[in-house]
Formats: C-alpha cells, sequence, structure tokens
C-alpha cells in the first residue's frame, strides 16, 4: 500500500520501519514547544493523506518509558480526512526541572495504519446472551 505523505518543513523525516515485521513507522519531532496548559506539543513536520476506509493511530514508542511524560489522549486518530501536520501533545508526569523529555530529533513516537469497518448502528431493545453477560471491570476473573 503507498500512501501520500508531505513535508510541511525542510527538516520532517519521512516514517519509516526500524526492522522488519514491525507494525508501526517511526516519527520524528522536529520542534517542541510548551502550551498555556503545562504540555509538550511536538511536531513533526508532517501531513499525511490517509486513504478513506483507513485510519491512522499515533501511539507513542516504547522507549518514551525512558521519559517522564506520557501521550494526553494516549492514543491519537487520523481520520482518512484529516490533512494537517501530525503532532504528539505530551504532559509531564511531574514538575520537576530535571525531567526527562524528549528533544528535536528524537523519534518521539509510531504511526499504524489500519482499514476498519463502517458500521451502522440499529437501536434495539434486546441483545444476544453471552456468557459474560453485562459483567463489566475485572468480571472476567483473570
Amino acid at each position: 500500500m503507498e500512501i501520500r505523505v508531505k513535508k510541511l518543513h525542510e527538516d520532517a523525516v519521512i516514517p519509516e520501519y526500524s526492522k522488519p515485521g514491525d507494525a508501526g513507522l517511526d516519527l520524528t519531532a522536529i520542534s517542541g514547544v510548551k502550551d498555556g496548559y503545562g504540555n509538550i506539543v511536538y511536531g513533526t513536520g508532517l501531513a499525511i493523506e490517509i486513504p478513506d476506509g483507513y485510519v491512522g493511530l499515533i501511539f507513542p514508542r516504547s522507549s518514551n518509558s525512558k521519559t517522564d511524560l506520557y501521550l494526553t489522549n494516549h492514543v491519537g486518530v487520523i481520520d482518512s480526512g484529516y490533512r494537517g501536520e501530525i503532532m504528539f501533545k505530551f504532559r509531564p508526569r511531574n514538575t520537576l526541572l530535571d525531567a526527562r523529555i524528549h528533544h528535536v530529533g528524537d523519534r518521539i513516537g509510531q504511526l499504524i495504519v489500519i482499514p476498519y469497518p463502517k458500521v451502522k448502528l440499529v437501536e434495539s431493545d434486546e441483545l444476544s446472551d453471552t456468557e459474560r453477560g453485562d459483567g463489566g471491570f475485572g468480571s472476567t476473573g483473570k
């Protein structure tokens, strides 16, 4: 599958897979600024043309565990109609001056593109029975 990607800035890095078998394409920070809410917003300088019927999901890389940051929305969704810059918004776990953060040039996240079904929800007074039923959090006992 080919997907068009546009560099919005000359320093932008076209995402690549690091190793064979990787699901996510690595995204690199080209900018980082603090917003008015204490978040650090990293830009990638890239826009992407996700095909209709697909969604781009952005996640922090596993190496993010070496920082004091968490992705504020935990998973970013890039809809097929979005043509703006791919950005990550991280929040520091603490506000210490020596907090470990990402820097411009770091690989900060990964992009996974997957198909999704179009569904039509149909209101119903009844749902089929299952073994689990309406058991919620922790109800499977595992």
